[in-house]
């Protein structure tokens, strides 16, 4: 497969398109159109300018066209693969990704966290957000978030959500203008020895995420035993209408690392969190209000990737790192009883702490940074 792999996207039925990268300073990315079942490659698109290596994102947009963000540069491919449009990005940083809004602007910004190898980031110590027109990329609007980001943007509509390393902020897109909400910056990092948090996911009126993100740098083929934190990690929970934070353990040990966000199954009452340097799972029952109410089950697994749940039947799909049984392994757990309902091994050497994703056929990939997986159920 590709040197790495980093998310795979569905466009029009039994097309798969998966987004592969180089590393360094100066690194590549690319787009490969592959087979829905044996996963061979179809098509490929060029070498696409990238720079400085954090994993970035792909997505299948509503005219037609795909998007890529990786290094500080945005690209528009067509169906075919075929490079229409390309920018570069304002800040010589890493831009992790990005969200489609509901017009089909594009939402993105810089990455303000320790790349692999140890490297600190230059430059300033904010947050630039921008946003790109989807057909020529050019920019549209921007605006600054006044501490460094990590995690990857969320939005609800035309609300953009970002997780700095002590906030949570909140932008308003609107005629044509991006603005800072001033009246909205809940402090999540609230006590001694707690750090950031990565992505966030908004559901029941409240975003969640994990804590505990400084050291991901220092990941080396696993997370786990790496992190050196003496506050146990969390589940953050931020009301969006209030700002009140609450923040419940995931297990309460030391060492705690995440790279990724939580599962939140808002019908069945869970929220799942884990801490990747510890390898514990834990699900949290919620209330009628969308609330922590304790802790509905806990699992060992030293899992690292993006969770996927499946809404219609409440499997999770996740990963379980383990190194003495020859690599990684997928999980499917219930996610209302923790019960464990399937597992196979995924021939990755490596913990992924990148994305999985759902197929056409009752399926599910798992990338990693070595391998490509596809299961089925």
């Amino acid at each position: 497969m590709a040197m790495v792999s980093t998310m795979v996207v569905l466009r029009e039925p039994d097309e798969v398109f998966l987004l592969c990268h180089t590393g360094g300073d100066a690194a590549v990315s690319w787009v490969e159109q592959i087979h829905p079942l044996t996963l061979e490659t179809l098509h490929r698109s060029p070498d696409l300018a990238g720079g400085p290596t954090w994993p970035g994102g792909l997505a299948a947009h509503a005219d037609g066209s795909l998007h890529v963000v990786f290094g500080n540069h945005a690209h528009r491919l067509s169906a075919s693969l075929a490079v229409e449009a390309s920018v570069t990005l304002p800040r010589h940083r890493p831009y992790n990704s990005f969200v489609t809004l509901p017009d089909g602007h594009l939402v993105a910004k810089d990455f303000g966290g320790i790349l692999p190898g140890g490297v600190a980031p230059g430059g300033p110590s904010d947050t630039e957000v921008v946003v790109l027109r989807p057909d020529t990329l050019a920019v549209a609007a921007t605006a600054v978030v006044p501490e460094p980001s990590i995690a990857r943007l969320s939005a609800d509509g035309d609300i953009v959500y970002v997780v700095g390393t002590t906030r949570l902020w909140r932008l308003h897109w609107r005629n044509g203008g991006l603005a800072l909400d001033t009246d909205f910056a809940p402090h999540y990092v609230t006590m001694p020895g707690q750090t950031y948090g990565w992505d966030a996911v908004l559901a029941g009126g409240a975003a969640w995420f994990l804590d505990n993100g400084e050291g991901s740098e220092r990941y080396a083929g696993t997370f786990r035993g790496v992190g050196s934190h003496t506050t146990p990690l969390h589940l953050v929970r931020v009301d969006l209408g209030t700002g009140e934070v609450d923040l419940h353990e995931v297990c309460g040990l030391p060492g705690g690392l995440i790279a990724n966000p939580p599962a939140i199954d808002l019908q069945r009452q869970r929220a799942v969190g884990y801490d990747s340097g510890n390898g514990v799972v834990t699900g949290f029952r919620l209330d009628g209000q969308h609330r922590v109410d304790g802790i509905a089950w806990q699992r060992h697994l030293n899992h690292g990737a993006h969770p996927l749940r499946f809404e219609a039947t409440g499997e999770l799909l996740l990963l379980d790192h383990r190194p003495e049984e020859g690599g990684e392994q997928a999980v499917v757990l219930d996610i209302v009883e923790g019960r464990e309902l399937g597992r196979v091994a995924t021939g990755s050497p490596v913990q992924s702490v990148v994305f999985t994703a759902p197929g056409w056929h009752d399926d599910a990939y798992i990338c990693s940074f070595t391998t490509l997986t596809r299961i089925v159920a």
